[in-house]
């Protein structure tokens, strides 16, 4: 039986899973695979290369640069987190990615995406990230201030949009032993959004518009399901004792 990881996304909400994951990796904690959503994977890459410490170091440094994670970013880039600067100047240069380690890891790492023209997500494997990185841009490539990433053919966006926390979808892919790491504290539950924007903004796209209406029924019936198979010892949960109090664009 193989043993997976699931990583929630969450924006910067996700520093706590990069808490976990270093202290994964302290205690030399792997599965056979890893799967994460939006920030879930941004954190999770760089536990599969093995780099405790990689993704709080360059949060702390880099998060109050304009090129991060800004609306100086949006409005000169189209996308609220800097394409270059993010997946190019920090990985290969500032602060490098250890690409050798991820290509020689024995865990595999998937990345959810959110395919725009469907409304589906999609359970994509990233083997080399130097070819592959659009794929985890596009995971973490939030609705409305993001560019789409175009794939292969495919138009994506941030999977959390139809996906957020794929335990099922990876149990079905063979990792049925699975420990989910959340954002979010046990009495969350999702409100709808009002659905005007995603209507206007992706009205070429109806069913991805759909599914961003829908989003809070899915993901709470996610959470329902994590908690009936908790209870059954069908999986491990990590999340926080309390709600955490970070903004989508926390900087602190």
């Amino acid at each position: 039986m193989k043993t997976g990881l699931v990583l929630e996304g969450g924006a910067m909400r996700g520093i706590y899973t990069a808490g976990v994951l270093d202290v994964f990796m302290d205690h030399g904690i792997t599965f056979d695979g890893v799967i994460g959503v939006s920030a879930g994977a941004i954190h999770g890459c760089s536990y599969v290369s093995g780099q405790k410490g990689r993704s709080i170091r360059y949060y702390k440094k880099y998060s109050r640069d304009k090129r991060f994670m800004s609306f100086y970013s949006l409005i000169r880039t189209g996308d609220i987190v800097g394409e270059e600067f993010c997946y190019h100047e920090i990985p290969e240069r500032l602060d490098p990615f250890d690409h050798e380690t991820f290509l020689k890891s024995p865990m595999d790492f998937y990345v959810t995406c959110s395919n725009v023209e469907t409304g589906q997500p999609e359970y994509l494997k990233i083997d080399n990230m130097v070819e592959e990185v659009d794929l985890l841009r596009a995971s973490a490539s939030m609705p409305y201030v993001s560019r789409m990433v175009s794939f292969h053919g495919k138009k994506l966006l941030d999977g959390g949009c139809t996906d957020s926390i794929p335990v099922r979808a990876f149990q079905k892919m063979g990792y049925e032993k699975c420990v989910a790491v959340l954002t979010r504290d046990g009495s969350y539950r999702k409100k709808p959004e009002n659905p005007r924007m995603a209507k206007v903004m992706y009205r070429r796209y109806p069913e991805f518009a759909k599914a961003i209406e829908n989003r809070h029924i899915s993901y709470n019936k996610t959470l329902d399901d994590i908690r009936d198979m908790e209870e059954k010892g069908e999986i491990f949960v990590i999340r926080p004792s309390v709600e955490l109090t970070i903004g989508r664009m926390e900087h602190d």
